[in-house]
């Protein structure tokens, strides 16, 4: 769908779990929409598995043309919560925004959030969960997986261990 001549981008926030129903039914009604997704890490009885859910729960992106598109319909879609306004007019958002998104796309169109552990080499953390819980160590680097090493002294000695990312915090 080819975007309005002057159109800019605002929020439209959905109803709960509405995303996908909302942005259907804006672009049956020819409009341009964003609805920007990410590949979450669940975990289940001992398997890890991903599965596509929204960045921004309860809220898609569209493209208008205040001047030219009869926008206050967007209010009475099947999904729409209502268009995120200023007062009476829509709240476009910043020049920037979309294109940093989409920037961050990898080719299936997921929006990357690796962002890495946030340590540096020989960071002290500490174990939150586990067999290894309230262990403080330091860190040691990245390994397989979104897991981090870690160095505990145990029994004297530096043993590395290999924990999920999200087991670990800055101590």
């Amino acid at each position: 769908m080819s975007q309005a001549l002057n159109a800019r981008w605002y929020v439209v926030q959905t109803q709960v779990n509405g995303e996908a129903k909302a942005a259907q039914n804006l672009l049956r009604q020819g409009y341009e929409i964003y609805l920007p997704r990410y590949l979450k890490r669940r975990r289940h009885a001992r398997k890890v598995d991903f599965v596509a859910k929204p960045l921004f729960p309860r809220y898609v992106f569209v493209a208008i043309d205040i001047a030219t598109q009869r926008w206050r319909s967007i209010q009475s879609t099947q999904g729409v919560s209502r268009l995120v306004c200023n007062g009476e007019e829509p709240a476009a958002v910043p020049d920037g925004v979309l294109g940093a998104l989409r920037a961050r796309e990898d080719a299936r169109g997921f929006v990357s959030t690796e962002a890495g552990p946030g340590f540096a080499l020989g960071d002290k953390v500490r174990v939150l969960a586990g067999a290894f819980m309230d262990s403080a160590g330091l860190f040691d680097g990245m390994g397989d997986h979104d897991r981090v090493a870690i160095l505990l002294d145990m029994l004297g000695r530096k043993v590395r261990v290999h924990l999920d990312v999200d087991l670990v915090a800055a101590a």
